[in-house]
């Protein structure tokens, strides 16, 4: 519950104090015991008639014997019943002499007493029971006073009135007694007030919430369940508030909200029916909404408004948006005819309806010779961009028949108009095609290559539209521009392209040729051919193979040739990089020579094959398994050594699949290995390979000695410096901007997945995104609450709210990974649920700083947890924030929370602006701290300049002993100071 007093505060609400004894209420004799017994020794207390400091007569004791040596004078109240309070409150009013003014005075005398306490379940004490002295009775206190008297004149003794209030807890007895002690002072008990405080009956967040008893302890929070007010209902979780250990309401949790068809009124204390022509349409805080143009209600507490006849609303259209109709024909169709194609023209309709989606349809009608009736096109016929739906007003049409006559009818349809009874409105238009040139060729695929040619083939059009003549394909270097192209002709449909670069990219273009003339060009296609190193390889590879089949005879030979030829088409590609392999899949604006992208395994369709593109098969013959050293969660995690031909044995990590497994289960199991083998990073975790030809199938990584980074943290608590761990967090940050440049994004990183080695090296690690397909919650670091299973403390809120997960959002999971490093490995948000953490980020609040992290890099989790994503820094410059604070350290110095400019959403909203005070009194005030105004006057704190420069020990020397108060002044200190700040800039 301390933890969430860091998160949240609410405006206090004044606290009520019950009474349980007041001695200054006494019409009679107070009747208190005192030891020893009045009358057999002068060093009783003794009880007399006294004046207040309004010179009201009172019921006083006052003891005065400072000449006497080891005095023990006790007074002792009747019994005070608790009424259920668990923490009691002792309000004293009290005099004492200076002691230096006395004369002749011994070193024995005091000028402080002691207050005790005894508890009972019933009124059983005696003047000999309980025993004066500290066991049984217990010791709250040794009051000491602000100010002494020394004065006296004819009148009497000039006093100095003292007030001081403790507190005690937790009291569980029917009751208890007060005790006061003297041991040698000289001085009056003016008055006494015994009570309990309690949270007052409030409504807030549209929920009554009673009265409450406050704690036992300062610190403690009491949890009251709030219950909504009619016509409202609850919203997300369970109405919550917590009534603090000063009777002030605090940490609201859930709220409630009113009704569908009621509003809120009198300041959110009532939930109103919406009256006749207005409706609110959802639950909430909002006003009612008057009915939009063309609808109507039929009864108060509606929650939305019918469309009168002939006027429509779709399901997706806001219901205060008015009511429309369809619109009416489009207007002026004009057509375009080129040979086999077409390009329609028109005018949006006069009348949209009153809507803005109005989108056209095209329909498409063959009329062959014009004598039998008209038919539907066939799916041959190409609309570009689209048949339906067009948002603009023209359509190009191709592919269609020679010689033909065509209708095409433009209907203008909007969201409504499937509402109406009646056919869209439309306008048409005949035209008659031409002759055409054939389709554009679709496919082209490369046979093989060398170091200077390359021979490719493609397949026919679609739609020759006659006999194909020929074909021209146009090449260039892709770093060249299109105007220096070569241009070849061929008969067929393979063609061999001479004289090209060494290890160089073309680009290649195809159309074919009719009578009618040449079709388009195909899209742009990459191939590359050979380098003199790969060519040298392959050839050295196959040469023994050569030699061999040349000894065994002619036949052999021609078989040689053959396996040659095979290996020109599939080995010598295999050669190559998968970057090489995978270039025909790119065109020009999504390839960089020389730039590795990320490929999805799940991409393939077979998965294997994404595995044996980018995972190294390994035998089972050089793994050898030493100790199971987890689990995972397709099986053991083991430590042992791999032993690879021509290597050194080396220390490794394995991850092992169970026996049992379904195909499903392999496919998930590997596609970790066919996304970790695409990268290499000093920071990402290396894989050496897979055992798949074996069982059990293995996947296996070099090993992290140090375990994961959480674990780890927490073993080492304190033991590293600020510089250690900024180390740490930069070779995380630089692993994630290695994988965010090649458009991976990891979606789970969190300290738990970062694995640490010998040398305190941090690698990213963990890439079964597998858990992301499974409906399992038996790891409470996920949820499946909103669908899927997502690490809510981790993850970015677009990210849970919308699955938009890109770089940013590992951004955000990365200022969570800060924060636990620099709390060495505490749980973030630490035993929230949830649900609270999500509405907690929803309210813009964010976890606080560390104890003894640096501002900088506080600011700097700030900056990933900023709720656009756009407003996040990228990996890059997170790498070089740190790489600066690593080359000057003395920024990492600074422990302020918060500084000039910064936005500060771990601070009480309800914290109010200084500058609208005069004095520091007045501001203590205001933050309900006025009891300590003596303490900072004291110590020279008094004007706003000075206060804004207060530290923790500051308020620590002040003498606030309250950790709540501690919280609520440091945190009104650091508003002051960022406002002053702020001020200062602008006048600047």
């Amino acid at each position: 519950m301390d933890i969430l007093w860091i998160l949240w505060t609410i405006p206090a609400v004044i606290a009520v104090e019950e009474t349980l004894m007041d001695s200054t209420t006494a019409t009679a004799e107070l009747g208190w015991t005192v030891y020893p017994v009045s009358g057999s020794s002068d060093n009783s207390w003794e009880e007399v008639s006294g004046y207040d400091e309004n010179m009201n007569t009172i019921r006083t004791y006052q003891v005065c014997n400072v000449f006497d040596n080891n005095q023990n004078n006790w007074v002792r109240t009747k019994y005070i019943r608790r009424r259920g309070a668990q923490r009691i409150h002792v309000e004293m009013k009290f005099s004492v002499r200076d002691c230096s003014s006395i004369p002749n005075v011994p070193g024995s005398c005091k000028e402080t007493f002691n207050l005790y306490y005894y508890e009972s379940d019933a009124d059983t004490a005696t003047r000999t029971s309980p025993a004066w002295m500290e066991n049984p009775w217990i010791k709250v206190d040794t009051i000491a006073a602000d100010e002494s008297f020394s004065q006296v004149d004819l009148g009497g003794r000039v006093m100095m009135i003292n007030t001081e209030v403790r507190s005690f807890g937790p009291v569980s007895k029917n009751g208890f007694y007060l005790a006061f002690q003297d041991y040698g002072g000289c001085m009056s008990l003016i008055a006494v007030r015994v009570f309990y405080r309690k949270c007052p009956r409030k409504i807030t967040n549209g929920a009554l919430f009673q009265e409450t008893l406050s704690g036992a302890e300062s610190t403690s929070l009491v949890a009251a369940r709030g219950v909504c007010i009619p016509n409202a209902e609850e919203v997300d979780v369970p109405i919550k508030l917590y009534c603090n250990g000063d009777g002030e309401w605090m940490v609201p949790i859930g709220r409630c909200m009113c009704k569908a068809g009621n509003e809120a009124v009198e300041n959110g204390t009532v939930c109103r029916a919406c009256p006749s022509g207005f409706f609110k349409p959802t639950q909430g805080d909002e006003a009612c909404l008057q009915c939009p143009i063309n609808s109507r209600t039929t009864s108060e507490g509606a929650i939305n408004c019918v469309c009168r006849n002939g006027y429509y609303r779709t399901d997706s259209d806001p219901l205060q948006m008015p009511c429309t109709t369809v619109p009416s024909a489009p207007q002026t169709v004009i057509s375009s005819v080129n040979e086999t194609s077409v390009m329609l023209e028109w005018m949006p309709p006069r009348d949209s309806g009153g809507r803005e989606d109005v989108v056209f349809n095209i329909i498409c009608k063959s009329c062959g010779g014009g004598r039998g009736g008209c038919t539907r096109c066939g799916d041959n016929v190409q609309f570009l961009p689209r048949q339906l739906g067009l948002t603009e007003s023209r359509v190009y049409i191709s592919d269609l028949l020679a010689h033909t006559q065509y209708t095409f009818e433009v209907q203008a349809v909007n969201g409504v108009s499937d509402q109406s009874p009646y056919s869209p409105q439309y306008a048409s238009v005949n035209i008659t095609t031409n002759q055409a040139a054939p389709s554009t060729v679709s496919i082209m695929h490369q046979v093989s290559r060398t170091v200077d040619s390359i021979t490719l083939s493609w397949s026919q059009p679609d739609q020759p539209n006659g006999v194909i003549l020929d074909y021209e394909l146009q090449y260039y270097e892709k770093d060249q521009s299109e105007y220096n192209s070569t241009t070849i002709r061929s008969q067929t449909n393979t063609v061999v392209i001479r004289g090209l670069k060494p290890g160089s990219i073309y680009v290649f273009q195809v159309r074919a040729r009719t009578v009618a003339g040449f079709g388009r060009y195909s899209g742009k296609l990459y191939f590359q051919t050979m380098t003199e190193a790969e060519y040298n390889t392959s050839i050295q590879e196959k040469l023994p193979l050569i030699i061999g089949s040349a000894a065994a005879g002619l036949v052999f030979l021609i078989a040689v040739v053959v396996i040659i030829i095979v290996c020109n088409r599939r080995g010598f590609d295999r050669a190559d990089s998968e970057y090489t392999d995978k270039l025909q899949h790119y065109t020009s604006g999504h390839m960089t020579p020389g730039m590795k992208i990320y490929i999805d395994p799940f991409t393939y369709e077979d998965p294997n094959e994404a595995v044996r593109e980018f995972a190294k098969e390994i035998d089972i013959s050089c793994v050898k398994i030493e100790q199971v050293i987890g689990a995972g969660e397709f099986g053991e995690v083991c430590s042992g050594n791999l032993k690879l031909p021509g290597k050194r044995e080396m220390f490794v990590a394995i991850k092992t699949l169970k026996s049992g497994y379904t195909e499903k289960q392999r496919r998930d199991f590997l596609s970790e290995a066919s996304i970790m083998g695409q990268f290499d990073h000093p920071n990402v975790i290396h894989l050496e390979g897979v055992v798949t030809k074996s069982s059990p199938v293995m996947i296996i990584t070099e090993f992290m000695e140090n375990g994961s980074l959480d674990t780890f943290l927490r073993q080492n608590d304190g033991q590293f410096t600020v510089i250690q761990l900024v180390g740490m967090l930069r070779g995380i940050a630089s692993g994630m901007k290695y994988l965010a440049d090649m458009n991976y994004v990891h979606r789970d990183l969190a300290a738990r997945n970062i694995l640490v080695n010998s040398n305190l090296v941090c690698k990213v690690s963990d890439f079964g995104l597998s858990r992301f397909l499974e409906d399992d919650t038996s790891d409470p670091t996920y949820t499946s609450a909103l669908g899927g299973k997502i690490p809510i403390r981790w993850t970015a809120p677009e990210a849970i709210q919308y699955r938009k997960f890109t770089s940013a959002s590992d951004v955000w999971s990365y200022g969570i990974v800060m924060w636990e490093v620099m709390s060495y490995g505490e749980r973030p948000y630490w035993d929230m649920t949830n649900q609270d953490v999500i509405n907690a980020i929803e309210q813009d609040y964010r976890l606080p700083p560390p104890m003894d992290c640096p501002s900088a890099l506080h600011q700097l989790m700030l900056d990933c947890w900023q709720k656009d994503r756009n407003n996040r820094p990228k990996f890059s410059q997170i790498v070089n924030n740190l790489d600066k604070m690593i080359r000057n350290p003395n920024t990492l110095k600074a422990m302020t929370p918060l500084s000039s400019g910064v936005h500060l959403p771990l601070l009480d909203r309800s914290i109010p602006d200084f500058s609208s005070f005069s004095t520091v009194d007045e501001w203590l005030d205001a933050i309900k701290m006025g009891q300590y105004k003596d303490n900072f006057a004291n110590a020279d704190f008094s004007t706003f300049d000075v206060v804004s420069q207060m530290t923790m020990d500051d308020i620590l020397r002040v003498g606030v002993t309250l950790a709540g108060h501690q919280k609520k002044i440091l945190n009104s200190v650091q508003m002051m100071r960022a406002q002053m700040n702020q001020i200062q800039s602008v006048e600047v």
